[in-house]
């Protein structure tokens, strides 16, 4: 998997490299030539997944990666859908403010969920109960209805029109680690105390 990550440096390179194994598979399995396969045999790489989730830029070094879960928030201090008031960074809540139970404030990274990659930092604690669960991390409302092809609802702070998911299984990559309070490495659950550092 390091290896993987290695040659995201190289993005022409490692795509290069993922069509023409795509055509090798293809012809070794099917015997038949690249220039006679199917055109759904290999699916069509998107240039740009989506306009409005954020690119990770192309030269981020991975230094640290995993899985896990995901859900949404929006925190802005207006009291609803369980918001507890601004961010504990001390920002106001954007979009690409993601929270961790455990994360220094402040570390940077993309998240990846089904092709399509979104920047974040962190910037609040949570989520709370769910990280006990495995839901590591908070994405913000907005960011989540783009991943899920749903729409954020400004109104009652949260995402429809997404077939429902609350949840979805991400990719996490940390190209900078925070200087603020918390606790580098695997995400921890809040109940762990790991957001005091």
């Amino acid at each position: 998997m390091n290896t993987l990550f290695g040659l995201r440096k190289n993005r022409k390179l490692t795509a290069l490299t993922a069509v023409a194994g795509a055509a090798f598979v293809g012809v070794s399995a099917f015997g038949v030539t690249a220039a006679n396969a199917a055109p759904a045999a290999v699916a069509p790489v998107k240039a740009a997944h989506t306009s409005q989730v954020a690119q990770a830029p192309e030269m981020e070094q991975a230094i640290f990666h995993g899985s896990t879960k995901g859900s949404y928030f929006w925190d802005d201090a207006s009291g609803r859908q369980g918001d507890t008031g601004l961010p504990a960074i001390g920002k106001p809540m954007q979009k690409g403010l993601f929270s961790s139970p455990s994360w220094p404030l402040g570390t940077e990274g993309y998240i990846v969920y089904k092709g399509k990659k979104a920047k974040f930092f962190i910037g609040d604690r949570g989520p709370g109960v769910p990280s006990e669960s495995g839901v590591m991390l908070d994405i913000d409302g907005k960011t989540f209805a783009e991943l899920t092809g749903g729409s954020w609802n400004t109104n009652t702070l949260t995402v429809e029109n997404n077939g429902g998911e609350g949840h979805i299984k991400i990719d996490y990559v940390v190209t900078k680690w925070g200087k603020g309070p918390g606790t580098k490495g695997a995400p921890q659950p809040f109940s762990s105390g790991a957001w005091r550092g």
